[in-house]
């Protein structure tokens, strides 16, 4: 048995000490099938391809996953600060305030992660972005809705791997990435709604389950459970992290293109706590 389901029957026998070995031994034996049953114990356990992926795979350490974070976090920063910049009046003043106030988050979001206290590095600071991204408000618009979705689906990774280590530092690391995932999803909410399409059309966080917003690039494609394969998804649209991508387009630098990444008064929750 596991730790998880140890904790579990140990539990149920120490809350009924009263009741005889054979009682408690039978309450065990009846919550294990309940639980069975219900698909709750394999969840709890780890059991599963999608679990078995994310603790087996090599690729999936901490470092890794921080270091394709910040990398993301560079990506982002850039095409959220260009995207208004480039496509000007084409875009409406609501929409293009969500996308500058989206710029701002995610260079906080590379802030956090590569600060002291986190130590994520990211690959490079340098992003080839193709020029299609910002040939009309649809193509970055769909652009951020794809993206923001890799974005969630690596940060659920993350907070997997992060609380798998036990530790304290592990727990922290792993709400820093809930939380940091929680915002990318109003980001593909926002998105979405942009484009004419319902903002908040999920029930739950998307993991690896296959895309099923309609008229997107990725519809019907499979998330992933292996964080490199999130560099595979964003190479695959065009994007080269420190060379030129498959795609027309050009080299952004971080450095440059952040310096002038706007700040809106009316964001707020500023500071990780």
């Amino acid at each position: 048995m596991t730790d998880v389901s140890n904790h579990l029957f140990d539990t149920i026998d120490r809350q009924n000490s009263h009741e005889s070995a054979a009682t408690r031994r039978q309450l065990i034996k009846g919550t294990t099938a309940a639980l069975a049953g219900a698909g709750v114990l394999s969840l709890a356990t780890g059991v599963g391809p999608a679990a078995a992926a994310v603790k087996t795979d090599p690729d999936n350490s901490v470092e890794n996953i921080l270091a394709v974070a910040a990398t993301a976090e560079v990506l982002a920063t850039i095409v959220n600060t260009l995207g208004p910049e480039l496509l000007g009046n084409k875009l409406d003043a609501t929409t293009a305030r969500n996308i500058r106030a989206a710029a701002q988050q995610e260079k906080n979001h590379y802030e956090l992660l590569t600060s002291a206290g986190v130590g994520g590095k990211a690959v490079t600071t340098s992003i080839h972005v193709p020029d299609e991204v910002f040939s009309s408000p649809t193509a970055l618009l769909t652009t951020l809705a794809v993206g923001d979705q890799v974005f969630v689906n690596a940060y659920l990774l993350g907070v997997t791997v992060f609380a798998r280590q036990g530790t304290i530092s592990g727990s922290k690391f792993a709400r820093y990435a809930a939380e940091i995932m929680a915002v990318e999803s109003v980001h593909r909410a926002l998105a979405l709604q942009s484009l004419g399409k319902l903002g908040n059309d999920r029930q739950y966080a998307k993991f690896a389950q296959r895309e099923a917003t309609p008229g997107l690039p990725t519809t019907g494609l499979p998330g992933f459970y292996k964080i490199l394969d999130a560099v595979g998804v964003l190479e695959s649209a065009g994007f080269g992290f420190g060379k030129a991508g498959s795609k027309p387009g050009k080299l952004y630098d971080y450095a440059t293109v952040s310096a002038r990444t706007p700040t809106d008064p009316g964001v707020n929750t500023l500071t990780i706590s």
